[in-house]
């Protein structure tokens, strides 16, 4: 590992904590979980916090983003905290003209759609990343002995958003790019593989304890376009980390039949979204593949008992797997109850449900 001395994996802090054990294929004697999207909008305290102040810029002040990622570490007992950000920071320190709408999502001043275009695309400076690695390290000295996620974009997902200019349900414009200008796309997804790379590696020379990539929406690719116009440049993302020596979820949204292909490009654990079970993840994945998830985010305002009994079916079929961590198949509902995820962390590490 080329980790600094004073880093949490290295100094002891979080080696041993479950949350890695379990992503290195350890089977802790607890289920260790956290929430995608557990710092948001579902907590008071966080939309208290962000009166007045725009997502990117909360993202920006290294004092806020440390506090909103505490937030639900305090509240909810989780096994980690997700360090507070957005997939297209990196994007916007770069320079790309970008914003998030409230009601929409990220949206472009101007799409990238050319040669030309991408070109025009800047070196992300190393200086830039200076207020990630100040709220990183901040929410590290306040963990402790529980981990911190760092997380990024992949390449895909970063380049939908560029072409398209904003949030698409098809990602048509995008998709049409990889087979009409082979060329300009690959050089569109180099960028941005090196760009979400070196975000990734800022989070972790700062402290954070694993990373994720999140593929949100490479659902909508086959497993052909995948395989040959996408893996190359996942992997190549990670690369950034890999002297590293930390562990690397991967996980999209709709990904069943990709789940090999995106295990291959050199993952860790692979994260599961709820529409495939995890005993068939892992079927498919093969057992000795650490894997996360995959509570289903509707559920979250079912009653208790409906909840509790498909918590209890996940937990179980996890355990196909070598270890498990359990999440969601998806980011936490803006409108779901906090005290319902605290009972699901209060479940899952029950003695009782862990040698079930």
């Amino acid at each position: 590992m080329n980790l600094p001395a004073s880093h949490p994996l290295i100094d002891g802090r979080t080696a041993d904590s479950p949350l890695i054990r379990a992503y290195r294929g350890d089977r802790p004697s607890t289920t260790p979980v956290w929430f995608m999207r557990q710092a948001g909008r579902s907590l008071p305290e966080y939309r208290a916090l962000r009166v007045g102040t725009k997502m990117l810029d909360a993202c920006l002040d290294p004092e806020l983003s440390s506090e909103i990622t505490l937030q639900p570490v305090r509240r909810h007992g989780v096994d980690a905290g997700i360090f507070f950000s957005d997939i297209v920071v990196p994007l916007k320190l770069a320079g790309v003209d970008v914003n998030i709408v409230p009601g929409r999502g990220p949206v472009l001043g101007s799409p990238i759609r050319t040669a030309a275009d991408v070109a025009a695309l800047r070196r992300l400076d190393p200086d830039a990343l200076t207020p990630i690695t100040e709220g990183v390290a901040l929410a590290v000295a306040e963990l402790g002995s529980t981990p911190l996620i760092g997380f990024a974009g992949a390449p895909f997902t970063l380049a939908a958003y560029l072409v398209e200019g904003g949030p698409s349900k098809d990602h048509l414009r995008a998709r049409a790019l990889m087979h009409a200008d082979p060329p300009t796309w690959d050089a569109l997804l180099g960028w941005a593989a090196d760009v979400t790379g070196a975000f990734l590696r800022a989070q972790v020379l700062a402290g954070a304890s694993a990373v994720q990539l999140f593929d949100s929406w490479v659902g909508s690719l086959s497993v052909s376009d995948y395989e040959s116009r996408v893996a190359p440049f996942s992997h190549r993302a990670i690369t950034h980390v890999t002297d590293l020596g930390i562990p690397v979820v991967h996980f999209g949204v709709g990904t069943g039949e990709l789940l090999r292909s995106m295990h291959a490009i050199g993952a860790d654990v692979m994260g599961v979204d709820d529409r495939i079970p995890l005993d068939e993840a892992s079927a498919r994945l093969g057992a000795a593949v650490p894997l996360q998830g995959n509570i289903n985010p509707a559920l979250l305002t079912a009653p208790w008992p409906v909840l509790k009994a498909h918590v209890l079916d996940v937990m179980a079929r996890g355990r196909s797997a070598t270890s498990h961590v359990l999440n969601l198949g998806h980011g936490v509902p803006p409108e779901t109850d906090p005290d319902v995820l605290t009972r699901i962390v209060q479940l899952a590490h029950a003695p009782a449900i862990a040698h079930a």
